[in-house]
């Protein structure tokens, strides 16, 4: 009898302790919205060294709901600006390529986050965490460069010498990938410091990806503008110029990628829980 009423006793206590894993578990269900700015990096054919002297703006919209103090499921809208030019290239090769671009990019991303600390709103104790993510993006880029003063859309030059209607696309994909720090202000109100990377699907974010195409054929098919944007190699003291047909202008077996850096400021419209009551 003793021993049924030992058992008894561990059951209960099990159970116990599944009912107030399964309590937080479900506990600080919700959306959160709010909207954050930071830098905008771009990391590619046209900075091979991680250069981090050309930072872009981007602007974040996000909207979280928290399945639980760990579990989040979240969803962003983000513009940005970035930009990159050989001449800031401590490579000589990529100084003498002589090419540059810019893109605005129209990011849509959705993540997994996982909580590393467990994080409730209105929480005396549990107010702040580390945390990370993986996710996918959907994207739209649209390169440019600068001709005599004036900002010419590359996609549709075929600067590489794409057949017409073989462009690259303006509209790819990404793997999203971070890590976060979240800390509340108030029990709704809550900042949010985050680094999220995106590694591309297209290695065309630049325009640069392949070798240099036959300037005469380029010349034929798009036009004197496209042959200008193509090759703007500057000769060395022998007259030799690298953009010759065939040879190497950008490296087509390593995607582009950009990251972003931003601060955000979150507002939470869930429902507060009350402090729980212990049974034990």
């Amino acid at each position: 009898m003793r021993f049924k009423i030992i058992i008894l006793r561990k059951r209960l206590i099990i159970l116990g302790f599944l009912f107030a894993f399964f309590t937080q578990l479900h506990a600080q269900k919700g959306w959160e919205v709010g909207a954050g700015a930071g830098v905008a990096y771009y990391f590619g054919d046209l900075n091979t060294n991680f250069d981090l002297g050309r930072p872009g703006l981007v602007a974040s919209f996000t909207g979280r709901y928290n399945f639980n103090k760990r579990i989040d499921l979240k969803f962003s809208g983000n513009i940005a600006r970035v930009s990159a030019d050989d001449a800031d290239s401590k490579n000589a090769f990529e100084r003498a390529r002589n090419l540059s671009f810019r893109s605005n990019i129209y990011d849509a991303a959705v993540q997994l986050e996982f909580n590393f600390f467990p994080y409730e709103h209105g929480s005396r104790d549990n107010y702040y965490t580390p945390y990370f993510f993986l996710g996918f993006n959907l994207f739209g880029f649209n390169p440019q460069a600068n001709l005599n003063d004036e900002w010419i859309n590359l996609a549709a030059l075929g600067t590489e010498g794409q057949e017409e209607g073989d462009e690259y696309l303006r509209l790819s994909s990404g793997i999203v990938f971070g890590a976060g720090f979240k800390i509340d202000l108030t029990s709704v109100w809550s900042l949010n410091f985050e680094f999220s990377g995106r590694q591309l699907a297209t290695d065309f974010l630049d325009d640069v990806s392949g070798v240099y195409p036959n300037p005469v054929s380029l010349l034929s098919r798009r036009g004197q503008t496209a042959v200008d944007l193509s090759d703007r190699s500057i000769p060395d003291t022998n007259d030799f110029q690298i953009g010759e047909p065939g040879r190497q202008r950008g490296n087509s077996r390593d995607n582009d990628s950009y990251n972003f850096f931003s601060v955000s400021l979150i507002y939470y419209l869930g429902t507060l829980q009350c402090p729980a009551i212990s049974r034990f």
